[in-house]
């Protein structure tokens, strides 16, 4: 793939808890991402960069509305309407 631009975390324990999000960035200094721990900590449920500003590979938390989703994606379904590309 060339390398990677930035770590996404979403979803209910990507957006709620800093602490998996600092275990799974631990070690990954080597690819350029540093973890910013007051940023990480106050992120919670929000969009935000928990990376530092000096980090090469950057990490985001970019809350999802999964709901929304299935919800929108049954009615296309029920209607056979195809699924957008």
């Amino acid at each position: 793939m060339g390398g990677a631009d930035a770590v996404v975390f979403t979803g209910g324990i990507g957006e709620h808890s800093p602490e998996i999000r600092a275990r799974i960035c631990a070690g990954l200094e080597w690819a350029g991402l540093t973890l910013g721990g007051t940023q990480n900590q106050q992120t919670v449920g929000r969009d935000g960069r928990i990376s530092t500003e000096g980090s090469s590979l950057h990490a985001w938390v970019i809350p999802t509305n999964e709901e929304l989703l299935i919800a929108r994606d049954t009615v296309r379904c029920i209607q056979g309407e195809p699924h957008p590309s």
